[in-house]
């Protein structure tokens, strides 16, 4: 069973949602994103999603393209965000680390090269923005056979087929883009996130996690109420984009664990 798995088996034999904080690798220093990870789970995260810096980051708003280009700026590469999953795990062996991005840089590198590469690392899952389901097939078979869990998007738009191929070939958790919309956006609708999950879990047997537009405590434990997990990114890589470099892993701990504490007292 994979990490994911476990986590997520163990959040529901306690009654608890997830919390799965995301953070863009390298940013806004490299030599501290290993730090920043630890900061996430001391704070409560259950999983932590690492993105990848890419140059083209279509999904994203505006706070986290800022993040890329300053990560690109400072080095930051694939090979270095895998080298830093592998520190984490030299004293984190619990907390499952998603690799979130785009196709570009695995495809650069090869799916196959990748697969082993993330697997050496220690990385549970993988997240790509830009592979529709219908041409990952073969893909989400090389993450799995490597024990690495292809995860997906789903969308307010997305229609019953694009769910139901999501169905076919996602592991781990599936991710649900709560509104129509680039990362970080504001107008975040609960009903109709509540509307949407039961059609997706008719067809995907999978945890469903709820990002974009989950900003503080309040929304997220709104979200928690008909999600399985919520995903929060934009707000914590805008706090590290303002914070003192030497209290930026400590504003991290505090503010995941006031969500984590909103979650738990549902």
């Amino acid at each position: 069973m994979s990490r994911i798995k476990n986590t997520f088996a163990a959040l529901a034999a306690q009654g608890k949602k997830g919390l799965i904080p995301f953070i863009t690798a390298g940013d806004p220093n490299p030599e501290q994103t290993v730090e920043f990870m630890h900061a996430l789970a001391k704070g409560g995260a259950d999983v932590i999603e690492l993105g990848v810096p890419f140059s083209d980051p279509m999904a994203d708003g505006p706070v986290i393209q800022r993040s890329s280009e300053r990560a690109l700026e400072r080095g930051m590469t694939l090979k270095r965000v895998l080298a830093d999953v592998a520190r984490f795990r030299q004293t984190d062996n619990k907390t499952p680390v998603v690799l979130m991005g785009y196709a570009n840089p695995i495809e650069r590198m090869g799916a196959n090269a990748f697969a082993q590469a993330a697997r050496e690392a220690g990385v549970d899952g993988v997240l790509v923005v830009d592979y529709p389901p219908e041409e990952a097939v073969e893909f989400g078979e090389t993450m799995r056979a490597a024990g690495i869990d292809p995860i997906f998007l789903l969308a307010p738009t997305s229609t019953d087929e694009r769910v139901a191929a999501v169905g076919k070939i996602a592991s781990g958790y599936v991710y649900y883009v709560s509104l129509k919309g680039v990362t970080g956006a504001a107008n975040l609708d609960v009903s109709s996130i509540a509307s949407k999950i039961p059609a997706i879990k008719s067809h995907v047997p999978l945890p469903v996690g709820v990002g974009f537009g989950i900003r503080d405590a309040q929304t997220a434990r709104a979200v928690a109420e008909v999600a399985d997990a919520v995903v929060i990114g934009s707000r914590l890589v805008q706090l590290l984009e303002e914070a003192p470099p030497d209290t930026a892993a400590a504003s991290l701990t505090s503010f995941i664990a006031e969500i984590r504490q909103a979650l738990d007292a549902k």
